[in-house]
């Protein structure tokens, strides 16, 4: 029987078909979809700036990871499971700390990142902005950055002590100061430049060459 791909804008939970995460990881291995509540939600093919602007900041977080043996980072099509929401997400980008790695599991990482980038499309305006920024916010994600191309528009959000998001900083000339990776900052402008800055200059600029 074939499989049952549930577009992001033909959800019907009455009629859709169920699966359990197990099922979902096992029959939808290889194919960009997310788990929501049972159903599986299918992903659009992405752009060629959402692809330049993910493998640019991707680059950036595991150098900086990796220099400082600070953790992992991953990027799509690996899973983030959120339990309390039921549903297995596939963030572009997600860092994970050192200390959470014993969650790490074949398929799928069990909780949240400790910063998740998502990088808007036209389809997933609203499920980035609303549905994934409230599921990230209950689920603890400690900096969640949401990378908006077509209106080359950048929000940072961190988690407050009362466990909500607010906006952050961003200095002047557009640069960004990540509480979670304490010493790595982002320049807003290198994600608009095409073609993407070169690492090794990017590299020097944050001292790890």
């Amino acid at each position: 029987m074939p499989l049952a791909l549930t577009k992001p804008t033909q959800r019907t939970p009455s009629t859709a078909q169920q699966f359990t995460y197990e099922d979902f990881l096992e029959r939808y291995d290889g194919i960009r979809s997310e788990w929501v509540q049972g159903e599986v939600v299918i992903m659009s093919p992405v752009s060629n700036i959402h692809q330049r602007i993910g493998n640019l900041l991707f680059r950036i977080l595991s150098d900086f990871v990796e220099t400082g043996d600070l953790g992992q980072v991953f990027q799509a099509e690996f899973q983030m499971k959120l339990p309390a929401h039921r549903a297995g997400r596939e963030p572009d980008i997600f860092f994970i700390a050192h200390e959470k790695l014993a969650k790490l599991k074949t398929n799928y990482f069990d909780g949240p990142g400790d910063i998740v980038v998502e990088i808007i499309s036209p389809e997933s305006i609203e499920r980035d902005r609303v549905t994934k920024f409230e599921e990230y916010q209950e689920a603890g994600v400690q900096e969640y950055w949401l990378i908006d191309p077509l209106n080359q528009q950048v929000n940072f959000f961190e988690l407050n002590t009362q466990g909500q998001y607010h906006a952050a900083y961003i200095e002047v000339n557009g640069t960004y100061r990540s509480k979670v990776l304490a010493g790595l900052w982002i320049k807003t402008e290198w994600l608009w430049q095409t073609p993407s800055p070169l690492m090794s200059h990017i590299r020097q600029e944050l001292g790890l060459s």
